[in-house]
């Protein structure tokens, strides 16, 4: 009688099984799904932004009058963090290049942020302003410390994409942030 309880078993998890994924099936084929839309969808970050620059003791910089093209996928502001503030874009590329600013010490936060990129010897001139290039195997990174803060620009991005986002931040309390692209 034992054997026979056994093979109940057995033949009951089969049975439990085929009805799952015939009912599976049916939510995948019934259910609609576009595989071609854009899974990343812009985020709208003019609330963080203007959270940080109450909070933050220092000016913080956001994209303004970015061209057409660049896609706004992720923000934060982190108080606790070293007054850290991130916002990570796609350029027109598909390439990543984010803003990150802190208070923390640039020797520290520079590699945490740019995944371990090192220092160079040679500087870009952006806008006027001198920022270092950072190299990585990741990453690769404009660095500007100023008074207080340390501004980053880093990413999978060329450095002439770095470099135009590096001139389109703007630091003034006011200052409006590039808009987001509607939603598709």
């Amino acid at each position: 009688m034992a054997g026979k309880r056994g093979n109940q078993t057995v033949r009951g998890m089969i049975q439990s099984m085929t009805v799952i994924c015939a009912f599976a099936g049916v939510i995948y084929f019934f259910i609609p799904h576009d595989d071609s839309l854009d899974p990343i969808q812009p985020v709208d970050y003019s609330v963080e932004l203007t959270t940080a620059r109450r909070a933050a003791p220092y000016p913080v910089a956001a994209p303004a009058g970015l061209p057409a093209g660049w896609k706004p996928t992720s923000v934060t502001f982190r108080r606790e963090d070293g007054h850290a503030w991130h916002i990570g874009f796609l350029d027109p590329d598909g390439q990543y290049v984010a803003v990150e600013q802190s208070t923390e010490p640039p020797r520290k936060y520079v590699p945490r942020v740019t995944q371990q990129a090192a220092p160079t010897e040679r500087t870009q001139q952006v806008a006027g302003e001198s920022w270092q290039r950072w190299e990585g195997p990741k990453y690769d990174a404009l660095v500007r410390a100023d008074k207080g803060s340390t501004t980053v620009v880093t990413g999978t991005a060329s450095y002439e994409r770095l470099a135009q986002m590096a001139a389109a931040l703007d630091a003034r309390p006011g200052a409006s942030p590039s808009p987001a692209p509607p939603a598709s």
